[in-house]
């Protein structure tokens, strides 16, 4: 059966330039990616898709493949994720079972979730993905906003006084990687449906990065997990 890793890793990152490369614990931070995708030994072939040269040499470097450039129309703040797979496994010009999406910017992200996902995959005939999630520390239903006024109301109002011990616990995408039927990526199966299942991470190894604070969060989080390993020898 045959699997490849596609990493998606565009040079345009506006709030925190040149965020795919940017050194997190002593590496760039899409080294993370590639070193797991690779320590797994669960793929084929592990590709970045990227549109900029500085970044495909740090991906060769740690050991992807990079053979193709993404289009300019694939490397806007518009591009979705399943179009940037589509391309890369027309791209790749040969057929693949399985592909799995690996975000660049997931230090967290850990082989045996990766394993656990593509074992649900094989079990799950019928199913078209299997990607991280994780649960929302607070309840959504007790969510508020700001008002025009500078004040507060409730985002959804029937649950201003139900208790958060009586509302379901829900779940969030938690950014670091989609593994699904190649089939399923080309013909355009939506991921955030019944057609996908989740492989549950705990939360502190979910950080997403987008701005300067999540950079930091990360970076704590990611010293205060390495300083309880090594405290348990």
């Amino acid at each position: 059966m045959s699997r490849v890793a596609i990493i998606p890793a565009r040079g345009g990152s506006k709030r925190i330039p040149h965020k795919n490369i940017r050194l997190f614990d002593g590496v760039p931070i899409i080294a993370h990616s590639i070193r797991t995708a690779l320590d797994s030994t669960l793929f084929d072939r592990v590709v970045v898709s990227t549109d900029n040269e500085d970044i495909a040499a740090v991906a060769r470097e740690y050991g992807a493949q990079t053979p193709f450039m993404r289009p300019a129309d694939l490397s806007n703040d518009h591009a979705g994720t399943l179009e940037v797979v589509q391309h890369a496994l027309g791209a790749l010009g040969e057929p693949y079972e399985y592909a799995c999406c690996i975000y660049a910017t997931a230090p967290f992200i850990d082989v045996r979730y990766l394993h656990e996902g593509i074992a649900m995959l094989e079990q799950h005939r019928e199913k078209s993905y299997a990607f991280s999630v994780t649960t929302f520390a607070f309840p959504v239903q007790r969510a508020l906003r700001l008002t025009a006024d500078g004040g507060l109301d409730a985002v959804y109002p029937e649950h201003r006084l139900t208790r958060s011990q009586d509302l379901p616990e829900t779940w969030h995408d938690a950014g670091q990687f989609y593994w699904g039927r190649a089939e399923a990526w080309l013909r355009g199966d939506t991921l955030f449906s019944p057609l996908s299942m989740p492989v549950v991470l705990p939360r502190y190894l979910v950080q997403d990065i987008d701005t300067p604070e999540d950079w930091r969060r990360a970076e704590l989080m990611f010293a205060a997990l390495r300083m309880l390993a090594q405290s348990n020898g």
